[in-house]
């Protein structure tokens, strides 16, 4: 309050002093008197139409210490409306003043109040900027963009950063020799080791967000070469609102290395079928259905009902959630999907009107080993969800499926076809809009390969690849996750959705990168060895079979599979026989079963028995 009456005095003095300089800038220095006296009979109204305006414009209402564009915009609104006020009471006043004086009046206000806020802004600004201290690690900015000017505020103002930026590196030739907050652009990226050596840097932050993998891959190439720490800015999508923090900067991780587009999304499209609704997410534990859970969150659902059965990860997911989106409702249900009663209970109790079925046994080698197992949750479990989906009238039903039902060669591969091949049936039974999405590997995801590199690193190696030619596709967890929730949008019913999976990936190269961003060098440091192509694996992977082709949707990420045509006899058949409780009491059992209704897949069972034996 004293703050204000001080600005309000303080702006009372700079309107008049305004208005006296307007009548010494009209005269030339020599007002006479008839003027000065004649402004002096409406100063006080002048003040108060002036100061009335300020008010009404919220400009005591505002912390100076943020003044920006917009606050000058308001100031330019306000000092117009008065003097439109002081022109009114001018030509009505017994002393007319000259026509000009409100028009100069405009633009001495302007410069004087407006000029007072930034004046402060400045003023507190220099007083509170934090001085590089003793401790401070110096820190070499790459990328003179919005990003690169975020980090370089951020770091300057956030006192427990202990990072010290000293300028940035740009390879844009218009940007050389130029300043943001008063920090160099010091060269190129080529520039780099010698910047490091010249000015001390102990840290190295790389903040293009949008940079393609390859681009990634060649700065850390550059920094590789120097004894500064590396750090980096997250890809856009991986940003929650699309905002850099100092807290969000960390390690180049190997998912930087293969940096992709990021991924636009229609949020009004997705909010309409998301917003308010019921959404329920089976396997809400694992890696892509936790990722969902998170996703959907953002976009104000009625109610998210997590169904899983792992209690640890069930537990944890909670924790998460209830702290990160308190506002949302949330049910968290411990069921296995294999129990047909139990899931059938669920469905009655929430009637969700979107559900999406990440839940699925997806390890290809020990599925080879447990055929049954696989049929039992992978096919059983998306029959059970599925049917009772349609029972209580879910409106769309999205299946998470895999590049690995593409001319399947594993269990884990056929079940999943199997589980497509269902839901495309009941979209024609029933009023539900069915769809799967189909995508390749998840990058980080539990039990995926890096995880399994960083362990043999840690332990010094060997990190072990199947094959020197075995390449898959890739894609980060948020992304796939968001282009899933899109595709759920975009479900008219029947659709296998095909994820834009970008170029394919040699294996031994993701383990060339994962070690040399461990510090190390491969087959010097840490050796890979070629151990042999497991059951149930192929050099690649496909996201289409030859039948299929793609139709393009209006989304350039996303494709359509055309439906091969399915037979309603033989999909009746498969359905009677998953209904008998005897069928998969054993692996051979499951073995006949995907070969009779998957024509592309062949058993390993060699292998299977040999791991029995000796495993």
């Amino acid at each position: 309050m004293r703050l204000r009456v001080f600005m309000l005095l303080g702006d009372a003095a700079l309107v008049n002093l305004a208005y006296y300089c307007a009548l010494l800038l009209r005269f030339e220095g020599s007002i006479p008197s008839k003027y000065l006296y004649g402004y002096l009979d409406v100063a006080l109204v002048v003040t108060a139409v002036s100061l009335g305006s300020l008010y009404v414009h919220d400009l005591y209402n505002r912390i100076w210490k943020y003044a920006s564009t917009d606050d000058l915009l308001a100031i330019i609104r306000a000092v117009t409306v008065s003097t439109v006020g002081v022109a009114v009471i001018g030509y009505f006043s017994p002393s007319p003043l000259p026509r000009s004086i409100p028009i100069l009046g405009w633009m001495f206000n302007i410069l004087f109040i407006g000029g007072s806020r930034f004046v402060w802004r400045l003023l507190v600004d220099r007083l509170s900027e934090p001085r590089q201290t003793v401790r401070a690690r110096k820190a070499l900015i790459v990328g003179a963009g919005d990003a690169g000017a975020t980090v370089a505020r951020e770091l300057r103002h956030h006192r427990a950063a202990e990072i010290w930026p000293v300028g940035f590196v740009d390879d844009d030739p218009g940007k050389q020799k130029m300043q943001i907050f008063g920090l160099p652009i010091l060269g190129t990226r080529d520039d780099i080791p010698r910047l490091v050596q010249q000015h001390g840097i102990e840290e190295i932050i790389i903040a293009i967000p949008s940079a393609p993998g390859e681009v990634i891959r060649e700065i850390v190439s550059i920094c590789k070469a120097t004894p500064a720490k590396l750090k980096i800015v997250p890809a856009v999508y991986d940003l929650i609102d699309g905002k850099v923090t100092v807290s969000q900067i960390r390690e180049v991780e190997l998912e930087d290395l293969l940096g992709r587009e990021p991924v636009s999304i229609d949020m009004e499209e997705i909010a309409g079928y998301l917003g308010d609704q019921v959404v329920m997410v089976t396997g809400a534990a694992g890696s892509i259905g936790s990722e969902l859970c998170r996703q959907i969150c953002r976009f104000h659902p009625g109610r998210l009902v997590a169904v899983d059965f792992s209690e640890n990860g069930l537990f944890e997911l909670e924790m998460e959630l209830k702290e990160s989106f308190p506002q949302v409702p949330l049910s968290v249900e411990l069921a296995d999907i294999r129990e047909k009663r139990r899931i059938e209970r669920l469905m009655e109790e929430y009637r969700p009107a979107v559900v999406f079925h990440a839940a699925a046994h997806k390890h290809v080698p020990l599925m080879e080993i447990h055929p049954e197992e696989a049929v039992k949750n992978n096919i059983i479990g998306t029959r059970n969800v599925a049917e009772a989906a349609a029972r209580v009238g879910v409106k769309t039903f999205v299946l998470i499926s895999t590049d690995k039902a593409v001319n399947p060669t594993s269990v884990m591969g056929a079940t999943k076809r199997v589980a497509e091949m269902i839901i495309q049936h009941l979209d024609r039974v029933s009023d539900t809009r069915f769809a799967a999405v189909r995508f390749g590997n998840v990058l980080g995801s539990r039990g995926s390969v890096i995880p399994v590199f960083k362990r043999q690193i840690e332990k010094g190696g060997p990190v072990t690849v199947t094959h020197p030619d075995m390449v898959r596709y890739f894609m980060t967890v948020s992304e796939a996750v968001q282009l899933v929730i899109q595709a759920g949008a975009m479900a008219r019913g029947g659709e296998v959705f095909v994820l834009d999976m970008g170029k394919p990936v040699k294996i031994v190269d993701l383990a060339r990168d994962l070690i040399r961003l461990s510090g190390f060098e491969p087959d010097k440091d840490i050796k890979i060895e070629f151990t042999g192509i497991r059951p149930g694996e192929k050099l690649f992977e496909e996201l289409l079979t030859a039948e299929e082709g793609v139709t393009a949707t209006r989304h350039r990420k996303i494709y359509i599979a055309k439906n091969n045509c399915i037979d309603t006899e033989t999909i009746e058949m498969m359905l009677g026989e998953l209904n008998r409780d005897d069928k998969f009491s054993n692996a051979d059992s499951a073995r006949d079963f995907l070969s009779r209704f998957v024509p592309s897949y062949r058993p390993y069972h060699k292998h299977v028995a040999a791991t029995r034996s000796f495993g």
